[in-house]
């Protein structure tokens, strides 16, 4: 158990039966009453966010979040396929459960499967992917605004927004925390 005095950024609890974790917190000390702690916790499962307050003496559990190794192998529909490459175990996990975590990754690279008591909730894909550009318009000669662009479908069938330099088959690095374009490889 771990009070909400104790609270630092990147913890992660479980509140009302949901897992969270910390973004954001702060000791507040008004003139007149007593102390609270004002927090952004964003929900692990469904990815939304709160802002909720506590009094410094309320306890919750912490919870153990498992990020284990896992290669990528294929999808087949509505359940996507992984490998433990220790045990050569084979792991199939439902779309739901994943979301949009892996419109940055292809077969068999590697990515952290998250569970929390033996329950996958969520996929971590690398933090920089390099993705070959399968479409987009093509960059013309004298094209040099600052800061201009132009959207590009990678191979994975994610769309981000990359300069007009880029061109088809150019091979890319993709932020997947925040979609955007990294710079070329």
């Amino acid at each position: 158990m771990i009070s909400a005095g104790e609270f630092k950024n990147g913890l992660t609890i479980e509140f009302e039966g949901e897992l969270y974790i910390i973004l954001d917190f702060q000791h507040v000390k008004p003139g007149k009453g007593a102390a609270f702690v004002r927090t952004k916790i964003k929900n692990l499962v469904s990815g939304s966010t709160l802002e909720r307050t506590f009094r410094p003496t309320e306890k919750m559990s912490r919870a153990h979040i498992d990020r284990l190794d896992f290669q990528y192998l294929y999808n087949d529909g509505e359940l996507y396929h992984f490998m433990d490459t220790e045990s050569f175990e084979q792991s199939a996990i439902n779309e739901s459960d994943i979301g949009d975590a892996l419109k940055f990754v292809k077969e068999n690279d590697m990515v952290k499967v998250l569970s929390h008591n033996g329950k996958v909730f969520g996929i971590e894909p690398p933090t920089i992917a390099e993705l070959r550009v399968v479409d987009t318009d093509p960059g013309f000669k004298g094209d040099t605004a600052t800061g201009a662009i132009k959207p590009a479908k990678l191979e994975t069938g994610a769309t981000v927004n990359v300069p007009l330099f880029i061109n088809i088959d150019d091979i890319i690095k993709v932020d997947t925390r925040t979609a955007e374009y990294a710079g070329r490889v």
